[in-house]
């Protein structure tokens, strides 16, 4: 799902309506998407730009080639930073910086990274979160001490043999930071 496709379901440029979903974790709120194209997955991203803020940390999890760098070059754009957003898997990370005088997208790839915040420590996230948007790929269970208000974005695709573009995106905004996504989605 990193490239656009042709196919009926990527020519769609229908926008993915979200729907409130509640979740059993304490200040968090959850919206869950049906997206049914790449195209639908980067025009989700520039949505999401619009929400993010410095010092936002995103956690994107998904199987390979679920979308998460496509979401992630829609947020890109949406951050109007500079270079091209693509998969920081061999470098781990790379900075982007604003445009558009807004804040730096920091985008890290942590499937290679087998610890947690100690082995990412060289990065210096903490560091960078306050005046960035930091989105890390592959991050569960690594970065979550970075900050108490996090976005964690789910990306669920058909698995197997498939030409299924279709992905289920389930946004769960952990902290009193994400309390207004399911509006300020809408």
């Amino acid at each position: 799902m990193e490239a656009p496709h042709s196919s009926p379901a990527a020519d769609s440029r229908e926008t993915a309506v979200p729907e409130v979903v509640t979740e059993a974790v304490p200040e968090a709120v959850t919206v869950t998407l049906t997206v049914e194209s790449p195209e639908q997955m980067q025009d989700l991203g520039r949505r999401l730009a619009r929400v993010l803020a410095p010092g936002d940390l995103v956690m994107l999890t998904g199987e390979l080639g679920a979308g998460k760098t496509t979401l992630t070059r829609g947020l890109g754009e949406g951050l109007g930073v500079r270079g091209a957003v693509t998969s920081p898997t061999f470098v781990i990370a790379r900075v982007h910086p604003s445009l558009v005088e807004g804040p730096a997208l920091v985008h890290v790839d942590a499937y290679r990274l087998g610890g947690g915040l100690d082995e990412m420590e060289d990065l210096d996230l903490d560091v960078s979160l306050p005046e960035s948007v930091v989105v890390v790929e592959w991050g569960d269970g690594k970065v979550e001490e970075l900050s108490e208000d996090r976005l964690r974005v789910l990306i669920d695709r058909a698995t197997g043999d498939t030409d299924d573009e279709r992905r289920e995106v389930t946004l769960v905004g952990i902290g009193p930071r994400w309390a207004g996504l399911p509006e300020d989605l809408a």
